[in-house]
């Protein structure tokens, strides 16, 4: 009787092994495929050392940061330690639950909540140490620093903190968990900055690609209002250089002008950036009053910080790292908040048309300057301009400071957006 191969016990050949050892890497393969997917969730700054990074490019093209210009050849430490010194704000874990109830982490929700904070944290250095501040490790920081890094700790009691922002989304329908869009974080933090006693500056959302100049320089120098209505009513004018009428209204108020963060949301072409679009805003990045730009890659906000060649220069936020608890005496431990290796490029081209762009002005003259040098910009042959620069509120237009209505658009407007859906008309949040 002879065996047949049914009867056989099974044995792998010679020939067979290899296949077997092909199998097991695929195994192996895959499941450091999944060890890598969950450790990219949780990577902290101390892990991203160990991660390459890709250098600035060895080119003779200029390299713009946030109006500062520098050469790629002999300026790369410069470069490094002006993209240090931006405050850096990611995905975080283990804070306190949001609401009381909610997420401890916003790890895949958060990051144009991350990027509106980093945005208006840039605006608030600028206003309190200046644009040539730098920060360097271990090194004593400024009162200044440390309240201003203290305002954007995650815990419900810090001015632009994850909480406060998810918070105030959802008085606007926004459930916490739920993607932003550029215009809604503008709007969140033009509210949130209102509560800010500190800082004191004015956050004007500017709505429908237009920048009314009336408008931003009643908001800065509100005493304007007032000097004029008690001038009306009494007859007088002028006392000791300044207009009688403002002594009646608080400190904070009389100032000559209240810093300027001006945030402009932005459609930019429809499924992609149009073309023309993109010179006007590589010089943006060029304005000594550039607090950059929020927006991203279809589902991915970054905080664009500025440009070299084709590519714009920017700062992620997805990167989890633990939230960090201040000390008794308020101190932070700041490591995290600094972005400590090359920042990430992409070309231009891939940018979603849907951004906001931001500025600071400190000053009037300052405000002044930024509206000249805009209209030069809209001057320029072969290019488009962002948006509209008016003297005065047009005829068509109704403040969106005092009403609360959204426009009513058009079904061509109402294209699928990639980035997030209920971004794309910028509605007008309520006050």
């Amino acid at each position: 009787m002879h065996c047949t191969a049914r009867d056989k016990p099974p044995q792998l050949s010679a020939c067979k092994l290899p296949e077997l050892s092909r199998v097991k890497t695929a195994l192996s393969s895959l499941r450091l495929f999944f060890f890598f997917f969950f450790f990219a969730a949780t990577l902290t700054y101390d892990t991203l050392r160990f991660v390459e990074f890709e250098d600035f490019p060895e080119t003779s093209e200029p390299v713009w940061i946030l109006g500062k210009e520098y050469n790629a050849l002999t300026e790369k430490d410069e470069i490094l330690s002006d993209v240090t010194s931006r405050l850096w704000f990611t995905y975080r874990k283990n804070f306190p639950p949001i609401g009381g109830t909610g997420p401890t982490s916003d790890t895949g929700w958060g990051c144009m909540l991350r990027c509106g904070q980093m945005i208006l944290g840039e605006a608030l250095v600028c206003r309190h140490l200046g644009r040539d501040w730098r920060w360097a490790k271990g090194q004593k920081q400024r009162e200044e620093y440390i309240s201003l890094l203290n305002a954007f700790i995650d815990k419900k009691d810090s001015y632009y903190s994850i909480h406060q922002i998810a918070q105030m989304g959802v008085g606007e329908g926004k459930p916490i968990g739920q993607w932003y869009g550029p215009n809604t974080v503008a709007q969140v933090l033009k509210k949130l900055a209102v509560f800010d006693t500190w800082s004191k500056v004015v956050v004007h959302v500017a709505m429908d690609n237009t920048v009314v100049i009336e408008e931003i320089k009643r908001l800065c120098m509100p005493w304007l209002d007032a000097a004029g209505a008690y001038g009306e009513s009494e007859g007088v004018g002028e006392l000791n250089g300044c207009l009688e009428g403002a002594c009646a209204m608080a400190e904070e108020e009389t100032a000559l002008w209240r810093p300027l963060v001006l945030l402009i949301p932005l459609r930019l072409g429809l499924s992609d950036i149009n073309d023309a679009y993109i010179d006007t805003l590589k010089q943006c990045f060029m304005l000594p009053q550039s607090l950059g730009v929020i927006g991203g890659k279809p589902n991915s906000a970054h905080y664009f910080i500025g440009y070299v060649g084709e590519e714009l220069i920017y700062l992620d936020p997805h990167t989890t790292q633990p939230a960090v608890e201040p000390s008794e005496d308020s101190q932070v431990p700041d490591e995290t908040y600094h972005c400590q290796h090359p920042p990430c490029r992409m070309h231009i081209c891939e940018l979603d048309p849907s951004i906001a762009a931001g500025f600071f002005c400190r000053t009037e003259d300052e405000f002044d300057d930024w509206c000249m040098r805009i209209r030069r910009l809209s001057c320029n042959r072969g290019t488009l301009p962002m948006f509209e620069l008016v003297d005065s509120q047009p005829s068509h237009m109704v403040s969106v400071d005092t009403l609360n209505l959204t426009p009513d658009f058009s079904d061509s407007d109402r294209l699928e957006r990639f980035f997030d859906s209920e971004d794309e008309e910028f509605e007008i949040l309520s006050l």
